[in-house]
């Protein structure tokens, strides 16, 4: 039996990039204190975050719940949403012309199984100009997002090459939850996969 998929995450990117892989999926997402995960590991925060947020109740016994967290790390440094312009400029300046690493955990729990696991990619910036930040943020798009820029909107004009998994940078490493999913029963609509187990 299929079983059916509880986002519990408010991120557009992770909902769109369901919907992009054809996962049907239903809204579960209750209110956390992120400040109860105070380590400055970026590998452990998003995996202890991960968790947290996917505290959600599982109110059916065929139910799959999914959560995630992405955070941005530069220099032994965890970079989250910014506060205001000030955060996203002093982000953005420090992120200019180096590399830095995204890191997604992701939780993945139905009533008698668990995983949490982690996916980090590489994103090197070219060099910004004080204009190039001022015009970006003046736009809005950094406000809700680690790191302060967005790879799959404006922000994608700041990155000069990836190493690693594109979609882990989006807020979700989506082939390898596809494939952690099919273990819990999860499928695509009209999966070719289905008929295979």
């Amino acid at each position: 039996m299929t079983k059916k998929l509880i986002l519990a995450s408010s991120s557009p990117r992770r909902k769109e990039l369901l919907k992009q892989v054809k996962i049907p999926f239903a809204f579960r997402k209750q209110d956390i204190d992120e400040s109860l995960i105070n380590t400055s590991d970026p590998l452990e925060k998003v995996q202890q975050l991960s968790l947290l947020k996917g505290n959600v109740p599982i109110e059916h016994k065929d139910e799959v719940i999914l959560s995630a967290d992405t955070v941005v790390s530069y220099n032994q440094k965890i970079f989250e949403k910014p506060k205001n312009k000030e955060d996203a400029i002093q982000m953005l300046t420090a992120l200019s012309g180096d590399v830095h690493e995204v890191y997604t955990g992701v939780m993945i729990r139905s009533v008698d199984n668990e995983i949490v696991f982690a996916e980090r990619t590489k994103v090197e910036f070219w060099p910004l100009t004080k204009d190039e930040i001022e015009w970006y943020i003046s736009t809005n798009e950094p406000y809700d997002k680690a790191g302060a820029y967005g790879i799959q909107g404006i922000g994608a004009m700041f990155v000069k090459q990836i190493i690693g998994d594109y979609y882990n940078v989006m807020g979700l490493p989506i082939s390898r939850v596809v494939r952690e999913l099919r273990k819990f029963g999860v499928y695509p609509e009209e999966s070719f996969i289905k008929g295979n187990n």
